[in-house]
């Protein structure tokens, strides 16, 4: 798993163009069961890949923190709202909530996440293969690619079984 994880940003960036013509075209006349075809993906996909022997995700992106997940967080950790933020977050040059470093603080060196049960509505996402109409977060997907094992499967599954010349799909 580790080879592939290293070899990820090589084969993303191998794979842009083409990535980012498909998403275009994908955006202009998204197929009518695309939200299905997702799902399928992301299902199969995530039947096959254990998270925890890659956790590359969490070791080079943090996740955006709304301030629901940073009210949950700080009442797990029995402190106020202001004082989680302090000690993990910053507000990015988008002003919004992230974390102050990579890796993220609460991963552990054996990939577990020390608040799994309350982290951000971005990690329980992630990587968003499985979002209602997927065209939409295109751009978030082609950086993905270079991250999640998983996200680059089903990109390239999607690529394999959504035909968009022909205006037909075909299941893998």
């Amino acid at each position: 798993m580790q080879q592939f994880i290293d070899q990820l940003p090589k084969l993303a960036k191998d794979k842009h163009n083409e990535n980012k013509k498909f998403f275009t075209k994908l955006k202009k006349k998204p197929p009518k069961k695309l939200d299905e075809i997702m799902q399928d993906l992301h299902q199969d996909e995530f039947e096959k890949t254990d998270c925890l022997a890659c956790g590359n995700c969490c070791r080079t992106t943090g996740p955006l923190f709304l301030d629901k997940d940073v009210e949950r967080i700080a009442k797990h950790f029995r402190m106020k709202s202001s004082q989680f933020e302090a000690q993990y977050l910053r507000r990015d040059e988008d002003g919004d909530l992230v974390l102050q470093e990579t890796p993220c603080a609460f991963l552990g060196d054996d990939n577990y996440c020390s608040i799994y049960d309350v982290r951000p509505k971005a990690c329980r996402e992630y990587p968003h293969t499985d979002r209602k109409k997927f065209q939409q977060i295109s751009d978030l997907t082609l950086k993905n690619v270079a991250i999640c094992p998983a996200a680059y499967n089903i990109v390239e599954k999607m690529k394999a079984t959504i035909d968009l010349e022909h205006k037909s799909n075909r299941r893998a």
